[in-house]
């Protein structure tokens, strides 16, 4: 019942098992639940009232997120909890109020997370307001600046590490796009050789039914007869190009499976290091190599529980190991070893507690494949494997451990098979969806000392009665090898998670056997350099297409046009009756001349050296247009053709879809069908071609679904900047949440309110940025992966501190002038070409100004911003060496990353110049300016004058190496 008057609530030293029935007491003020057997925070959302809560000595292992339900209490006894992850803690911060928080109180046993690296930090930057923490004075200013100077220096750490992992990344496309471009260079040429044939049969055919009215009977027979020779031949030679273009194809679903699986390995080391860093380094992820010490036994035990006879079914003859990490958390430690002593403790046997070590047992993790990859692991590596009651009821309550690495792998290898759409041999390179991504959890494992069969039936195990392991016995049912032997494979189901410990964490992938008949991707990459194909059946093959019958008489080729020329072309007796032409294969560069076909329904310019096609202009009845396998960079140009219907752009050097897209758009409003293929696009066109040009049936030689077109039409109308659009992608939040995370504010906040400071318009195709004017109150915006080509809009935002706009079409940084407060630029993947501006002089707060991979060449324009902390400007065309002079003027730069410019392979000695001229950098390009401290004597073989003055120097023996020496002060 509801007691009015009771505000003090003791029922400490019970055995209180759940927190309910208080709801109707919301005149409570303190609450102690200390010394009970609660296991969750629970039934206090009512309690608005109560300043003191005492959870001490309970077995609650979550805190969870109590804020919301107490606003008001500024006393928190959580001690002898068992609390052991410190991303918990957190939970506290949401308490408005909190004053004093006792987490390791010396009247009560202490929380596991109070033996932690850096709890004392981590508490302390979550919960600023704190005064006291476990019995200690922490109000004093200079420990709150300490506990926040470590964490930013943490920031700027671990963000360095990830725009190094994702520099990899970038490195690892280029490697692969230039193994593409090698693995392609054949197929082109072939494909270019009969399609060049191919389209001079063609135009013979139709030359000869043109010319066929005026023949005689039996010379039409005999055109009949040639006729049918090339229709054979057109036959064959397209059949020949069916093969390599289904080679082409091939080629590229490699080039992608392989950098799905490159970004994939990617994406686990941002994950492991932001994981790091939330934990403030009590869970780290260390990549193994050859030199240290764990790995090569690690590597071994993974290849020794291989067995091929397991995959013969699958032409599985190998694995490969990619990646192994060692996997250190504290917390998970020392619960482990926590576990393992109590239950020694039980041993009678003295023998028994010193060789324990000898019963620990190295297995694989059998994963669900239903449950997501990515997620598993990071929970695994964070929190460790899930207990009894975590498990869904229709699995299995325990944890599947095995020593074997076909029983591990079962589950998904027959999860991917059962998957639709898995053996499409236009999309798989090998048929085979398990080949790649196998990440494999290998733990240490302490199978209870009376381990029992899933038949109860006792194995060689002595010791304890208790049942917390079960071994699946040799009767059941397991993967069989080709030998049929079961005796080397097991399987656990662990109940007890606590004594499983994370120890690795592999990636490997499955060799293909391969077969003579058929070449595979890997021997052509090995090939790919030699250009003796005369043994190739394919390029056989192509020759035998090419020789037959009928060979036609090489061509003059037309290296200008007249008007005696296009009338003899087009077989006609003025310019006004010229509606189909034919310039295919001619080498022509211009033609200017064509503008005076007024007529002229159907131009073939294919296979010339165009790279504009500015001549083809005002052509009113243009209705065809095929310009495919020329050197086109641009479609910028073309102008008023508004009857052209059909445009074969594919087989050129077209890279910006946003650019030519919009030339389309304005000139070409009839246009239905498109070619766009095989060229070098920078982004994903076919969405944004669908999206800017509405009017398309066709789109590279398919027809357009109504649901591709709908898909189109719903992303067209989202483009804007609405209203509907600012109240979803927006928040009011007046701070940036104390979070230990390195996405920016915008990313890190996103919901709803009526006084507007975050956007997130990440990846929503704007085109402009419009409709912002209102938003004075903006603090913090993203932009990210969009088509915006200028930073107009934002001049109303006075109080815009961090501005993230990666990967758009911005070539200036015009309108950022009336931003005094912006902290934060990052405009990675742009198209600026300076920074010699006058925006920057306005930016006095910038701190972090990241512009990687645009195209600039001068860092001239960034001295005047002395406020800079942090400059990314890595993958640009930065390249003399006084583009580092003009940095020298930044003072507070710590940490600047130029990798990628030709600067760092132009000039020589490079890191020693760098950090000569700029002494006052913490680390350079990725790493530490002060890794290179030892300087080899042949830098200063012309060294006349040195001063060692006011220095701790000993010794002056080192001064033997510099032969040229001849003045030299040391006094002090």
């Amino acid at each position: 019942q509801n007691c009015n008057l009771l505000e003090r609530l003791y029922l400490y030293d019970n055995q209180i098992q759940e927190i309910k029935n208080l709801e109707l007491q919301v005149n409570v003020t303190n609450l102690w639940l200390n010394n009970n057997c609660i296991t969750k925070i629970q039934g206090l959302n009512l309690m608005k009232n109560l300043r003191e809560l005492n959870l001490s000595d309970n077995f609650i292992e979550k805190i969870g997120e109590p804020a919301e339900s107490l606003p008001l209490c500024n006393s928190h006894l959580l001690s002898g909890l068992c609390v052991l992850i410190q991303q918990e803690l957190t939970h506290l911060a949401r308490l408005p109020r909190l004053k004093e928080l006792a987490l390791n109180d010396p009247t009560s046993a202490s929380n596991p997370v109070c033996q932690l690296c850096n709890y004392g930090i981590h508490i302390l930057y979550h919960m600023p307001g704190l005064e006291r923490l476990d019995n200690w004075d922490v109000s004093c200013k200079q420990i709150k600046d300490t506990a926040e100077s470590a964490v930013m220096k943490k920031l700027m750490y671990y963000n360095m590490r990830v725009r190094l992992a994702q520099r990899n990344l970038r490195e690892t496309q280029v490697a692969l796009q230039e193994r593409k471009k090698c693995l392609m260079k054949l197929p082109e040429e072939c494909i270019r050789t009969l399609r060049t044939a191919s389209s001079k049969m063609e135009t013979e055919l139709e030359g000869r039914k043109v010319n066929e009215d005026a023949l005689t009977k039996r010379a039409k027979l005999d055109v009949n007869s040639v006729e049918r020779k090339i229709l054979l031949k057109i036959e064959a030679l397209r059949e020949r190009l069916q093969r390599w273009t289904r080679k082409m194809d091939e080629v590229q679903a490699w080039y992608e499976e392989e950098m799905i699986q490159a970004t994939k390995q990617t994406k686990y080391l941002v994950q492991f290091l932001l994981v790091e860093l939330e934990s403030v380094g009590n869970v780290r992820v260390e990549e193994g190599c050859p030199l240290d010490s764990w790995y090569a036994p690690c590597r071994n035990l993974l290849l020794s529980r291989f067995s091929p006879s397991d995959y013969t079914s699958f032409r599985i003859a190998d694995i490969k190991i990619n990646r192994v990490f060692r996997i250190h958390n504290s917390a998970l430690r020392l619960r482990f070893e926590d576990k393992l002593h109590s239950l020694l403790s039980t041993e009678e046997s003295v023998v028994a507690l010193q060789n324990y070590r000898r019963r620990l047992e190295y297995l694989f993790y059998i994963a669900d494949p239903e449950i997501s990859e990515t997620e598993e692991t990071l929970f695994i590596l964070e929190e460790g494997f899930k207990t009894t009651n975590q498990v869904k009821v229709s699995k299995k309550a325990a944890v599947p451990l095995s020593n074997s690495l076909a029983v591990s792998e079962q589950p998904r290898i027959q999860f991917l098979l059962q998957q639709p759409n898995q053996c499409d041999s236009k999309q798989m390179l090998d048929k085979i969806p398990f080949r790649h991504g196998a990440a494999l959890q290998e733990v240490m494992v302490f199978p209870e000392p009376n381990s029992k069969s899933l038949c109860l039936q006792p194995v060689s195990f002595c010791g304890s009665p208790c049942v917390c392991s079960l071994e699946r016995p040799k009767s059941a049912r397991m993967p069989r090898s080709a030998e049929g032997g079961l005796h080397h494979r097991r399987q656990w189901f662990v109940f007890d998670h606590e004594l499983i410990l994370p120890e690795y964490f592999a990636q490997i992938s499955c060799m293909i056997t391969k077969f003579s008949s058929n070449m595979s991707l890997e021997e052509d990459l090995s090939r790919c350099g030699q250009r003796d194909v005369s043994l190739s059946e394919d390029a056989t093959a192509d020759v035998a297409a090419l020789s037959m019958d009928p060979t036609l008489k090489p061509q003059p080729k037309l290296l200008s046009l007249d008007e005696r020329t296009l009338l003899s072309v087009a077989r006609a007796n003025t310019l006004s009756q010229i509606t189909v032409l034919n310039l295919h294969g001619n080498s022509l560069s211009k033609i200017k001349e064509i503008s005076s076909l007024s007529a002229l329904r159907h131009l073939t310019i294919s296979f010339n050296k165009f790279t504009r096609l500015d001549d083809i202009s005002h052509m009113p009845n243009l209705e065809v247009l095929d310009a495919s396998f020329n050197e086109l960079v641009t479609l910028e140009g073309l102008q008023s053709l508004g009857q052209l219907q059909e445009l074969n752009v594919s087989w050129n050097k077209l890279t910006k879809v946003r650019e030519d897209t919009a030339v389309l758009r304005k000139h070409t409003p009839a246009l239905q069908k498109l070619d766009t293929r095989y060229n070098p696009w920078i982004k994903a066109v076919k969405m944004t071609i669908l999206v800017r040009i509405a009017t398309l049936t066709h789109l590279d030689g398919a027809m357009v679904t109504e649901e591709e077109a709908e898909e189109a039409r719903h992303m067209a109308a989202d483009v804007k900047i609405s209203q509907a659009a600012l109240l979803a992608q927006s928040r009011t939040d007046s701070e940036r949440p104390r979070s230990l995370s390195l996405l920016s504010t915008a990313q890190l906040i996103s919901s709803l309110g009526p006084q507007i400071t975050t956007l997130n318009f990440d990846n929503q195709r704007l085109f402009k940025l419009f409709n912002l004017s209102k938003l004075v109150n903006l603090r913090w915006a993203s932009f990210n992966d969009n088509n915006i080509s200028k930073l107009s809009g934002l001049d109303t935002c006075l109080k815009l501190e961090e501005l993230s706009i990666k990967n758009n079409c911005i070539s200036s940084l015009n309108g950022l002038a009336k931003l005094p407060c912006l902290r934060k630029l990052s405009m990675d993947g742009n198209n600026l070409k300076s920074l010699d501006c006058p925006v920057l002089n306005q930016l006095p707060s910038l701190t972090h100004f990241s512009v990687e991979n645009n195209c600039i060449t001068s860092t001239s324009g960034i001295r005047s911003v002395r406020s800079l902390l942090e400059l990314y400007a890595g993958g640009n065309q930065i390249s003399t060496s006084r583009d580092i002079y003009f940095l020298k003027a930044l003072e507070n730069l710590i940490i600047l990353d130029l990798y990628g410019n030709p600067i760092v392979e132009i000039l020589e000695n490079y890191r020693i110049y760098v950090v000569f001229h700029l002494p006052f950098l913490k680390a350079l390009d990725g790493t530490d300016s002060g890794e290179m401290v030892d300087l080899c004597p042949d830098l200063f073989t012309n060294l006349c004058k040195i001063n060692l003055e006011q220095n701790n120097l000993t010794s002056f023996s080192g001064l033997i190496h510099l032969p040229k020496i001849k003045v030299r002060k040391h006094t002090n």
